[in-house]
């Protein structure tokens, strides 16, 4: 299915976020088992001059085994390695091809790739026009609101409006503000009034709930869902419950054990020896812990076990009921 036509139903549209070493070709399959997303985002595709595509990356397009589309993103600066990486993208089935420029971490906004492009925005605006010339499909963006003040969405906004993009999704924080609990929901409905494209929002959206409160503030044509889908893979499903006016069903501890099972089995190469396969799934854990009661204890002993012995005992003393769970962040968030 194309983009324009996934974005032109009335009912919003629900996007995995791409997250580096997370949201992989496993975790893809995983998500589809539990309602899954109706648009799935790569890893970015880091860009250098001399830049070959990832092949670890691209089986997340190869094999995609979702069923729903899948857009390829691509971070950077070098306008031709840019283009040319784009174009190679367009050989694989891919929905679009999609620009990073929200990456908060130091090691990219420092070499003024993700966010930090968003310190230059004549060289943004270069860039824009340079990949929409050379992708012959669809073309989009992903962007935070500016690097350091949300008031620098006015200017960036302006740059949007000049190139024919097929869809923006907007991060509705600032770099610097990364992944803090300020969630700027008029900067989004700004961009959405604003551009003649669809918008998507992304940030903090971690139950059906805070979705439609971002829905109902932002007119958002979709929403992309990150650390929320890590913790809590009914979310996309509970969404679309509550968007057809059913209660979303909530997962029992067990369930949620069940998951983490299911995770382990799936993202954790049986060839790779078991101290790192706990230590990938500590990634993992970092995002689900936020959403248990104990979360703090939890996470304190998750983040000091070895052995999968040790990693599942864990997870069973905090986990093995039969209670619901909203899986949400214990800490609050200003959704202003």
């Amino acid at each position: 299915m194309s983009i324009q036509a996934l974005f032109s139903s009335a009912v919003p549209v629900l996007s995995l976020a791409p997250m580096q070493d997370v949201t992989d070709l496993p975790f893809w399959r995983l998500m589809a088992r539990y309602g899954g997303a109706d648009l799935y985002f790569t890893e970015f595709f880091r860009v250098t001059p001399h830049y070959s595509p990832e092949k670890s990356i691209l089986r997340s397009i190869t094999e995609n085994p979702t069923g729903r589309p899948a857009i390829a993103q691509i971070i950077g600066n070098d306008l031709e390695a840019m283009a040319r990486t784009a174009k190679a993208l367009e050989k694989h089935p891919v929905a679009a091809v999609d620009l990073n420029l929200g990456c908060p971490a130091p090691v990219v906004y420092r070499k003024c790739a993700g966010g930090g492009l968003l310190r230059d925005l004549p060289r943004v605006d270069e860039l824009l026009g340079v990949l929409r010339a050379a992708i012959a499909g669809s073309f989009t963006v992903k962007t935070r609101l500016g690097f350091a003040d949300p008031a620098e969405f006015d200017a960036l906004l302006e740059v949007f409006s000049k190139h024919k993009l097929d869809l923006l999704t907007v991060h509705g924080r600032t770099v610097t503000e990364k992944y803090g609990p300020h969630v700027h929901l008029d900067r989004i409905a700004q961009a959405v009034r604003y551009l003649p494209f669809p918008v998507q929002a992304n940030g903090n959206v971690t139950s059906a709930e805070s979705a439609m409160e971002t829905l109902s503030a932002t007119g958002a044509a979709g929403l992309m869902i990150g650390r929320g889908a890590i913790r809590n893979p009914w979310i996309f499903q509970q969404i679309r419950d509550r968007l057809a006016g059913r209660e979303p069903k909530l997962p029992s501890g067990r369930d949620v054990l069940g998951y983490i099972v299911a995770l382990y089995e799936s993202a954790c190469d049986a060839d790779v020896p078991e101290k790192a396969q706990v230590q990938k799934m500590k990634k993992y854990m970092n995002f689900l812990g936020d959403g248990l009661e104990r979360s703090t204890e939890f996470l304190h002993d998750i983040r000091r076990c070895s052995t999968r012995t040790e990693f599942f005992s864990i997870c069973a003393s905090h986990l093995d009921h039969d209670q619901p769970m909203p899986l949400e962040a214990a800490s609050p968030v200003n959704r202003e």
